[in-house]
């Protein structure tokens, strides 16, 4: 069974910076594509990051979150700057493991992590 574990969430102020990770259990998951949403509260959860072989982004964080991955640590990062209070949200790591197309669409992704609150006051 695959577990997927977050971590780094926190409090931070406008324009600072965090790093998410997740780390992988269970299997090796070096052709999945692994990926990022969020959710803040009353909102639907949304796509933040994927990753693979190439990287995607939504339009809210490009330039300004950096997903990566370290296969050998079965881990996955999300880099964020200059936050912004409307990030502000539970943040997920998930994985894909039907070797489809990238998709920013929930459902897609068959293993979910438990979340990481991060808060970015204003």
């Amino acid at each position: 069974q695959v577990q997927l574990v977050e971590s780094g969430g926190g409090l931070v102020q406008a324009g600072g910076s965090l790093r998410l990770s997740c780390a992988a259990s269970g299997r090796t998951f070096s052709t999945w594509i692994m990926g990022w949403f969020r959710q803040a509260p009353g909102k639907e959860r949304e796509f933040v990051a994927a990753i693979r072989g190439s990287r995607r982004y939504a339009d809210s964080v490009m330039g300004r979150f950096t997903i990566s991955r370290d296969s050998a640590k079965n881990t996955v990062y999300l880099q964020m700057n200059s936050l912004k209070p409307e990030d502000t949200a539970v943040y997920y790591c998930a994985a894909d493991s039907t070797l489809g197309p990238m998709s920013t669409i929930p459902r897609t992704y068959d293993y979910w992590g438990q979340g990481t609150q991060v808060t970015v006051s204003s």
